[in-house]
């Protein structure tokens, strides 16, 4: 049986506590000024600000947490929590809040020692700790970015609650967070065969599962079922959850699903035309013969741990 895979993805791993009761404090961000173990996590354009060390360490990079005062007086911040345990110069218990800089005071900051990288790429290269706030922060800035104005009235609305309510500043009405629900699922046939797919946004020879929308009044489950046959043409039965992770890119919740396909239908594949511009079914040694040919999804994505499940070991591809 196939086991969970949320321990071993990418982006769903976290070691902070977020200390949700803070947030209730007024006066939180004063108490973090004048705390000398407090850090930001800059944000610039979708971008982390990674350290660079001597020996600037490519396979394992890691946040540059800037002391508070570095950031802005005038940016977005937004409370990440605590951490849990020390990690180089930054103790148990420090703070740790997101502030987004702008096009002024973003560049500024990518003197010799930081560099500025997104974690959809490298995202399976940082540590839990790492990977976790810059998923939280990427996730809220983005957030923040599309509610500048309520969509109830229409009004400008403001951060409040250490970034994680907006207000709408006329009628006092609160907006919250949101994540949109997306299914991706790896689809076999009876000879163990794994479908994969090329978006049209995509270069031609990248391919990866099936993945949609999850639509309102849908379980996941049948989000699965439609998904698949809209953009494939195939029946499939069985779906089964197998792990989960957030693709704040700009704001989704990826839920990771295997399914088989229904012996009862023909099933010849049947790219969309719209989404989907080719389909192809690999046996592993197919698969395995054509990575010189193909490109995979990225290791930072759920897409590559659900096809390297299946596949039974890790691929030789970026």
């Amino acid at each position: 049986m196939l086991r969970s895979l949320t321990q071993n993805l990418p982006l769903s791993r976290y070691r902070i506590d977020r200390d949700h009761a803070a947030r209730e404090r007024p006066a939180l961000f004063d108490e973090l000024a004048a705390d000398p173990d407090s850090r930001i996590v800059a944000l610039w354009r979708g971008e982390v600000l990674l350290a660079v060390s001597s020996t600037d360490a490519a396979d394992a990079p890691a946040l540059a947490l800037l002391p508070w005062a570095a950031a802005p007086a005038d940016a977005l911040r937004v409370y990440l929590g605590r951490t849990l345990e020390a990690e180089g110069d930054v103790p148990a218990g420090a703070a740790i809040t997101a502030v987004v800089f702008d096009d002024e005071s973003g560049p500024a900051l990518e003197p010799n020692v930081t560099r500025w990288a997104s974690p959809r790429t490298l995202g399976h290269r940082l540590g839990d700790r790492d990977a976790g706030l810059a998923i939280e922060a990427l996730g809220m800035a983005n957030w923040h970015a599309t509610h500048q104005f309520s969509p109830r009235t229409g009004n400008p609305t403001v951060s409040v609650k250490a970034g994680w309510v907006r207000v709408d500043a006329e009628t006092g009405a609160e907006l919250f967070p949101r994540t949109d629900a997306a299914i991706i699922v790896g689809i076999t046939d009876a000879d163990d065969r794994l479908v994969l797919g090329s978006n049209a946004l995509w270069e031609s020879n990248r391919f990866s599962l099936l993945a949609g929308f999850v639509e309102p009044g849908e379980s996941l489950e049948a989000a699965v079922v439609r998904e698949v046959y809209e953009e494939a043409g195939l029946r499939v039965i069985d779906p089964h959850y197998v792990g989960s992770q957030p693709w704040p890119f700009p704001a989704s919740l990826m839920l990771g699903f295997r399914a088989r396909l229904d012996p009862a239908h023909a099933n010849a594949l049947r790219p969309d035309g719209t989404e989907i511009l080719d389909l192809r079914w690999f046996s592993r040694d197919e698969l395995a013969a054509s990575l010189g040919d193909i490109l995979l999804p990225g290791r930072t994505s759920i897409a590559r741990a659900i096809i390297e499940d299946w596949f039974g070991s890790p691929l030789d591809a970026p």
